[in-house]
């Protein structure tokens, strides 16, 4: 996998529109992602997926959302079967184990949210 940082070539700017699937290039054969965001509280990555390419089977310590910027993908999540297509979200939950499969070329943006274990202490 390629990955790349956006925020460190400026390639997002403060309260401008941006069109995220321009931030990422498909590759034949290849998975593509870019991180544009990595804090305490969680990441956002956009992948580039090229037709019957994927992600095998993993799970992660956090919930995490699928957005469908572009083409159609099929996830596997808990040993469910979820087509997503362009506009649609996918909701991946935390310590399930997934996989993610290009039906046709597809782009998507991944938020993974870290759960707050500790909220700071009161006046």
């Amino acid at each position: 996998m390629d990955e790349k940082s956006a925020s460190s070539a400026g390639a997002i700017r403060p309260a401008e529109p941006l069109d995220l699937g321009s931030l990422v290039e498909y590759q034949d054969g290849s998975v593509v992602s870019r991180t544009i965001a990595k804090k305490n509280g969680g990441t956002v990555t956009l992948f580039a997926f090229d037709e019957l390419e994927g992600l095998s089977e993993h799970a992660a310590p956090f919930d995490a959302l699928v957005q469908i910027l572009e083409g159609q993908a099929e996830l596997t999540i808990g040993g469910s079967r979820v087509i997503a297509g362009t506009g649609q979200t996918v909701l991946m939950p935390a310590n399930v184990p997934h996989a993610l499969f290009a039906r046709t070329r597809f782009k998507m943006l991944l938020v993974m949210v870290r759960e707050v274990t500790e909220l700071p202490a009161g006046p």
